[in-house]
């Protein structure tokens, strides 16, 4: 199961948030959308993925950020330790 967060952020501001939620390490896609909520791009995020596959991907985030004034990024989550968190509870 997975859960889905969405930020507003300013395009100077896109590359810094992207790659702090990969290093966060739960999230397993990331969509990038224009103020207007049309998607630009997505991409996923899986576990184990090094920085030397993360750099294309970086050097588009980077070019979408020269362009954009402001969008929004859609984060989905896995959910799987929330649920462990919840079983350890009862």
């Amino acid at each position: 199961m997975s859960i889905k967060e969405t930020f507003s952020i300013k395009g100077e501001n896109l590359l810094k948030k992207i790659q702090e939620l990969i290093a966060e390490g739960n999230v397993t896609k990331i969509s990038i959308a224009d103020k207007s909520g049309k998607e630009i791009m997505s991409f996923p995020v899986t576990l184990g993925v090094i920085g030397i596959l993360l750099a294309p991907i970086f050097a588009a985030v980077g070019t979408l950020a020269a362009l954009l004034t402001e969008c929004k990024i859609t984060v989905e989550r896995n959910n799987k330790d929330r649920v462990n968190d919840d079983e350890a509870a009862q």
